[in-house]
């Protein structure tokens, strides 16, 4: 069982979940030193976008492989310091995409009909129908700045209200956005020619304070703004000076630049209709959010890989769905190739055969340099930060991509060049799970499956050889589990053997001094 942080709340049917399986604490509120304590010996933090997961916190997260943010953005999380220790971050971009669209084009309506304003007049005593006479939505139209999921959802919602549509996205094609029914413009152009302009960007430094002043002037007199995205986006006392003026007719805002934002300049104008951050507060959003980050914490600590992670190297899940099975191959292939090769590698060489070639070999690519570092450095390397330390280290890495090899329809070939010699071996995934199939030129049928180290006997192909070996290993009360024998060119053989403990060095002169052996290498697996 691993030790699992959970620093805010989430719904309690991901707690039951995490629970059936890991050790869970629940401690929400915690200052970047009270969580920096708290997260020695933890492998696993969850949070939302109160905690803020800072650098000096993770320096003390020695065993935390994962950070999970139940929820879309992950800016309250320095996802670069992360990385660097090999953490993978993982969200739930998918989780509150109708919460967040429903509630932002909710936010539109009360902007549009006063609603909020009608509300308290009356509960205050009066009756103003006059004026609080509002605006109706078809036949205006609405700027849409961000077309990912969201912003797609409010144009989807927008044509059903008759309402025409603008779109700013650099990321997006114009043919998405033709078929969402949005014209694509630039942002000037969207918020000088729209009547309601909505918020659905990602918090970047580039688009921090992207709602500007000078943008704000230039927007078409009587515009409405909704920000249910980020409080970033928006310079605050800018849009209240530009509603103060007339220049913008009104603001509805659930999201500030600052949290919790009690006191907030944005609250102290009635034409600004304010909501506490509640974008994704539905039951089914956070139901659906708090399982997708658990689901995923859960493969992570199993050893697998995440569906939504922010910095691992993964492809779409199509592609994953081929290519999952074989990254533990991956690793195993590089694994071993770099403990046969003699001396530090200095370049290596991947070969992907069959389907997998065709495919986003990234992560892959990763699983291999996984593979060829964890033996030779002492820093925990993981796919995230992989790639990174293999750069640091001035390690070469170079693809190729070939046809099938009979009998397998997949299969991974790693060569290892060292500054003693080189090695390669080749891997595969079959119904019994990994294999390796490949030493050198020797075809071999090796499973690691209960088999925590690997003897690789090179001798001469004579009769007696192998009992002379397991002999030799039994005088040294070394347990043999499995076994793999292959003949090579000019008289030479491979014994690959698979025993129950390592052996030490003077053990290993005694097996390489048999008559017959010129060559034992030993594989910690």
């Amino acid at each position: 069982m691993a030790r699992v942080l959970v620093a805010d709340p989430i719904a309690e049917t991901g707690i039951e979940l995490l629970g059936r399986e890991h050790e869970v604490e629940v401690r929400p509120g915690l200052s970047e030193s009270e969580l920096a304590e708290a997260l020695a010996g933890v492998s696993a933090l969850i949070v939302r976008s109160q905690t803020r997961v800072t650098r000096p916190a993770l320096a003390a997260a020695a065993e935390l492989r994962v950070i999970a943010r139940a929820g879309v953005g992950v800016d309250n999380i320095d996802v670069e310091a992360a990385t660097e220790r090999g953490i993978t971050v993982v969200n739930a971009p998918l989780a509150n995409t109708l919460s967040a669209a429903e509630h932002a084009f909710g936010l539109m309506l009360a902007l549009a009909r006063n609603i909020p304003q009608g509300d308290a007049s009356l509960r205050g005593g009066a009756w103003e129908r006059g004026r609080l006479q509002g605006v109706e939505l078809a036949g205006r139209t609405l700027g849409i700045v961000g077309l990912g999921r969201i912003g797609s959802e409010m144009a989807r919602r927008a044509r059903a209200f008759e309402m025409e549509l603008l779109g700013y996205d650099p990321f997006v094609p114009a043919e998405r956005a033709r078929s969402l029914g949005v014209e694509l413009v630039e942002l000037v152009e969207l918020f000088a020619r729209s009547d309601f302009v909505t918020l659905h960007s990602a918090l970047l430094e580039e688009t921090r304070g992207l709602v500007s002043a000078e943008l704000l002037a230039r927007a078409k007199p009587g515009l409405r703004l909704i920000n249910a995205a980020r409080g970033g986006l928006v310079d605050e006392a800018a849009l209240l000076a530009a509603v103060r003026s007339g220049r913008i007719a009104g603001a509805a805002v659930d999201v500030f630049s600052s949290e919790p934002a009690v006191g907030n300049i944005l609250t102290t104008d009635p034409r600004i209709v304010v909501t506490p951050h509640l974008g994704a507060s539905t039951a089914e959003a956070q139901d659906r959010a708090a399982l997708t980050v658990v689901e995923q914490v859960l493969d992570i600590l199993a050893g697998g890989a995440a569906r939504f992670s922010v910095n691992a190297p993964l492809a779409d899940p199509e592609t994953m769905a081929v290519l999952g099975p074989f990254l533990a191959a991956a690793r195993l292939a590089a694994s071993v190739a770099v403990q046969l090769a003699p001396g530090g590698p200095r370049r290596a060489r991947v070969e992907y055969h069959g389907e997998m070639g065709s495919l986003d070999v990234t992560p892959l690519r990763a699983s291999v340099i996984v593979g060829l570092l964890a033996h030779i450095t002492e820093e925990r390397v993981t796919a995230v930060n992989a790639p990174q330390l293999a750069r640091a280290r001035g390690l070469e890495l170079d693809e190729e991509r070939a046809a099938a090899v009979e009998p397998y329809a997949n299969l991974i070939r790693v060569h290892v060049y060292s500054e003693g010699g080189e090695a390669s071996v080749a891997t595969t995934h079959t119904v019994g799970g990994v294999r390796i199939v490949g030493i050198d030129d020797y075809e071999v049928e090796l499973s690691p499956r209960q088999t925590p180290y690997l003897l690789a006997i090179e001798n001469l192909d004579r009769p007696g050889a192998v009992g002379q070996v397991g002999s030799q290993l039994g005088e040294l009360a070394v347990n043999i589990n499995s076994m793999s024998v292959a003949a090579g060119a000019a008289d030479h053989a491979l014994m690959m053997l698979g025993v129950t403990r390592a052996l030490t060095p003077g053990e290993l002169r005694h097996v390489s001094a048999l008559d017959n052996v010129y060559a034992v290498r030993q594989v910690e697996l």
